[in-house]
Order: structure tokens, then C-alpha cells, then sequence
């Protein structure tokens, strides 16, 4: 290539389009040499050719697509850049060796010998004894603030960090939030220190590129690339935290390390991976920016985290209610129970309100719903949007603090049953008031007010939605009932609404909680 020539993209997308060409006829000529000759000049172009580092393509904006196409790249620039903040954490614990171990599983022979250790007979022994654990961290400011995984720290008797060029520190556990698993270290130093800053998250897409750098099985400063493979996973792991899912390997001693972005933001922090033998298959996943963020903020000023509290029990909308809502797209999260007392009572929720904004931002689900209730401070007054009985109004409610045995949720049912005796039946569903005969029989409290279920037929909707027998029906299409008539006359003025589902609120041994059930039984 002439040196007098300005390097355009087009004349870039030319010179790697030539390469991936050369690279296929070396490939084939591998076994059809004879139908494929290898010009001797242009097996050298080949040779000459240059890897082009990422950070290259970017300022010369050469388009994805041509890197995508199969020419070389590197990530080795934005390696070298980030790789020194990336520190490797080892955790001194102190562990039970024998936890767990009963004297009647240890041969008569050496049941004295570990009886010395003055456990009673029958009971499990505990033997303390050290152990040491490594994870990875990063630091994100020159003061030595580290950001890792609670998990890796968590009952730690000592902190060590090691830097990549050698210095190692005692750290101090600033703070730390179980149910984010974001912990923040402190170390002290006289020198300079590497640092790296937060990217927004909210900003990635899936098939984007990414890097992970941590601390695999005990190998400091292991890079590992892939993609974004989907964003705002459940893992079951708490309300607080969607996933981002991520194919780049990651292994045993990754938690806690970063995950970049093509231009070396931090966009997440590795936490764990499915894996059925505990090594990676490509599915790992990172708490987004965000979120590490927001706790580190609060764990740096105060130590711990507060999040708010509204005081209610919430559900995820299903397409069967969205129905019974008369909408088939509509969002949010149902309130299933309003509790005394508390925030949400104060501003005038009730039972199937369907909270589908808060502070004007639309609200998806019930968990998108606790995250952010959780995320306001207490003392502050939101605004919340609710469909009740199909118009909207907006309710203002001055959030409280969030104790840890608060519930947040009520989704899962059990599995139903099968008792005989019925006064009236609907949607499957055997009826019968509440009087002082059905409240023996089904072990009903004096407070317990609506219409008991005594049979659920196994072939219904209802059977399929966890309802069995001894749970009572409170309210009909947020109407409440007494007797199986009502019930009746509420889903036959659904069913003649058009209506293919109707909202049942139903109280049992998992609290109270709202259920759409399918008309067409009836």
C-alpha cells in the first residue's frame, strides 16, 4: 500500500475483504491445491498483513460489518489500558473441616479419638480450621476504593488484594449487600493506582462485544471476549438484579471481576455462571452498571443500603388478567394485598390496582416495580400510576424504609387438592359460603370473609393456576363476594363483556393473591 495514499474506510474495508479472500484460498488450498494454485505473491500479502486493533477500527470508523466479515482484530490496546485495575482478592475464612459429619458415619475403631474434641455423641462435630478463597475486584477510584462480589468476602477473617504489577494491600470491608452481592474494599496507598469507570448498561445490546477480566481457578489477569447473549435475565437470585448474560468465558474466581464494553467502560460485574460441571459453556452472567453503581454509592456513604418500601404485596400481570382488564398489552404489577399501616395504604391503594407507572415511567412487571420502589429513597413522596376499574388516577405515597423479612412478592402457588361438596359450581371451581359448617371443615379463621372453594376440578384452568380446596374467593372482577351466586353473576357479566377471563382474588395458606381465570367453563 502506497504511504502517499490517505488511509480512507473504503480503501481499510478493501485491504481486509483482500486478506479474508487470501485467508480462504490458503484454507482450501489445504486439500484442492491442484484446483486452487497459491500465487507465491499473494500468500505473501498475507503474511504481511497486520492485525487491526479494535481501538484502530473505532477512530478510523471502520463499520462492524467488516470486522464481523472475518478480517483480524485485537483487542490487546483496551487490554493493556484496563488490565491493571482488575485485582485478584484472596479471602482468609474460617471454615468447619468436620461440619456436617456425624460420629455414628466414623468407624468404632476412631470414634474415641474424635470425641477428644469434647462434641456430645450423635451431634455433628466442628472443627475449625483456615481456608483461603480468591476472586477477582477492580478498582474504580485513585483513593482504592475496589468493587467486588459479596460471596467472594462474605465471612471473611482477612482481606488481601494483589495488583498486577506485584503491590499487595490489607483491605478493609467498607460495606457489603447480600441481596445485590456487591461488596466494596478499601485499601491504602502511597503510590498512584490504576482505576476504571462504569459505562451505562442500559446502553448495550444483545450481540455486542464484550471482555472479561478476572481471576480464573487462581490465573490473574485472564481476558476472555464474546458477546452479549441477552439482557435483564431472572435467575431466581432476588427482585433486586437482572441479569446481563454474557458468552465470554468465565470460570471459578471470576466473581467479582468487570465485564468492559469495546471502549473499556465497566458495563458489568461478573457473578456466576450455569454450568453442570463448574467450568464454563458459555453462559455466565454479569450484575449491570447500573445497579453495582447505585449500592456502591450507598455502601461508600453509609455502609449498608436502605431501599424503599410502598407496603404491598404485588403480582406479576399475566396475558389471562391483561384480559380480564380488557387490554391484551397493557403492563405492570397487580397489588394483591395492601398492608395496614403502612405507605401504600396512607396514599389510598387497594387490592387489584394495576400499578403501570411510577413517576411517569411506565412500570413492566412486578419485579421492575420492587427494584424501583427499592431504589427510592426513604422519606420521599412518588407518584404512582394505577388502573382501577379501568380508569387511570395517580397516586401520591411518601416511601418508607424496607425492612429484610418484608415481602415483596406473592407469585407462587401451590399444588391443588381435591375435597367433595359443592352449593354452586363456576369455572371449575365447587362454591360454598362461609358459615360455621365450612369453617370447620376447611379450618377457616373468624376474620375470613368471601366464598370457600370445596373442589377444583383437575382438568380446569383453576386446577392449572394452583387453586385447591380451602382457599376462598374474596372479590370477583375487584367485587367482592359472599355467596356463590354473586360469584356466578360476576363471571357471567364478564362473559357477556366479551370478556375470555375474569380477575379472582383468592386468599389460602400462600397469603392472598390475584388470579385470571378462563370464562369458558362456565
Amino acid at each position: 500500500m502506497s504511504g502517499d495514499k490517505k488511509e480512507t474506510p473504503q480503501r481499510v474495508r478493501g485491504r481486509l475483504l483482500a486478506a479474508t479472500s487470501a485467508a480462504a484460498i490458503l484454507v482450501l488450498g489445504l486439500g484442492a491445491s491442484a484446483l486452487l494454485p497459491r500465487p507465491a505473491m499473494e500468500t505473501k500479502a498475507v503474511e504481511q498483513e497486520q492485525p487491526v486493533r479494535l481501538e484502530q477500527a473505532v477512530a478510523r470508523n471502520v463499520p462492524p460489518h467488516m470486522l464481523e466479515a472475518g478480517a483480524p482484530f485485537s483487542f490487546a490496546d483496551l487490554v493493556e489500558r484496563v488490565s491493571p485495575a482488575v485485582v485478584t482478592v484472596t479471602v482468609e475464612q474460617e471454615i468447619n473441616a468436620a461440619a456436617g459429619m456425624n460420629p455414628q458415619d466414623i468407624p468404632e475403631p476412631f470414634r474415641d479419638f474424635f470425641n477428644q474434641f469434647g462434641q456430645q455423641e450423635g451431634k455433628p462435630f466442628n472443627i475449625p480450621r483456615k481456608a483461603v478463597a480468591m476472586g477477582s475486584g477492580f478498582i474504580i477510584d485513585k483513593a482504592g476504593y475496589i468493587v467486588t462480589n459479596n460471596h467472594v468476602v462474605e465471612s471473611a477473617k482477612a482481606i488481601k488484594v494483589k495488583l498486577t504489577d506485584g503491590r499487595e494491600f490489607d483491605a478493609k470491608l467498607i460495606g457489603a449487600d447480600p441481596a445485590t452481592d456487591v461488596a466494596v474494599l478499601k485499601i491504602r496507598s502511597d503510590r498512584s493506582l490504576p482505576n476504571v469507570e462504569f459505562g451505562d448498561d442500559r446502553q448495550v445490546r444483545v450481540g455486542d462485544w464484550v471482555i472479561a477480566v478476572g481471576n480464573p481457578f487462581g490465573l490473574s489477569n485472564t481476558v476472555t471476549a464474546g458477546i452479549v447473549s441477552s439482557i435483564g435475565r431472572n435467575v431466581g437470585d432476588g427482585p433486586y438484579t437482572s441479569f446481563i448474560q454474557i458468552d465470554a468465558p468465565i470460570n471459578r474466581g471470576n466473581s467479582g471481576g468487570p465485564t468492559f464494553d469495546t471502549r473499556g467502560r465497566v458495563i458489568g460485574m461478573n457473578s456466576m455462571i450455569f454450568s453442570p460441571s463448574g467450568g464454563s459453556v458459555g453462559i455466565g452472567f454479569a450484575i449491570p452498571a447500573s445497579t453495582v453503581r447505585d449500592v456502591v454509592a450507598q455502601l461508600k456513604e453509609h455502609g449498608r443500603v436502605t431501599r424503599g418500601w410502598l407496603g404491598v404485596e404485588v403480582q406479576a400481570i399475566t396475558p389471562e388478567m391483561a384480559a380480564s382488564f380488557g387490554a391484551k398489552d397493557i403492563k405492570g404489577a397487580i397489588v394483591a394485598n395492601v398492608v395496614p399501616g403502612g405507605p401504600a395504604q396512607k396514599a389510598g391503594f387497594r387490592q387489584g390496582d394495576l400499578v403501570v407507572a411510577i413517576n411517569g415511567t411506565p412500570v413492566e412487571d412486578s419485579r421492575d416495580l420492587t427494584r424501583r420502589v427499592g431504589a427510592l429513597p426513604a422519606g420521599t413522596t412518588a407518584t404512582f400510576t394505577v388502573v382501577r376499574e379501568g380508569t387511570r388516577q395517580d397516586l401520591r405515597a411518601k416511601v418508607g424504609v424496607r425492612k429484610d423479612q418484608q415481602v415483596a412478592s406473592n407469585d407462587a402457588p401451590d399444588q391443588p387438592a381435591s375435597i367433595p361438596g359443592t352449593t354452586a359450581e363456576a369455572m371449575g371451581l365447587g362454591l360454598a359460603a362461609v358459615t360455621p359448617d365450612t369453617r370447620r371443615s376447611f379450618n377457616l379463621g373468624q376474620d375470613v370473609s368471601g366464598v370457600v372453594i370445596t373442589k377444583v376440578d383437575p382438568n380446569s384452568d383453576a386446577a392449572d393456576k394452583g387453586i385447591q380446596p380451602g382457599d376462598v374467593v374474596v372479590s370477583v372482577a375487584n367485587k367482592p363476594v359472599r355467596t356463590p351466586q354473586e360469584v356466578k353473576a360476576r363471571v357471567a357479566d364478564a362473559k357477556a363483556a366479551g370478556r375470555s377471563a375474569v380477575l379472582v382474588l383468592v386468599t389460602g395458606q400462600n397469603g392472598q393473591r390475584f388470579v385470571a381465570l378462563k370464562i369458558s367453563q362456565t
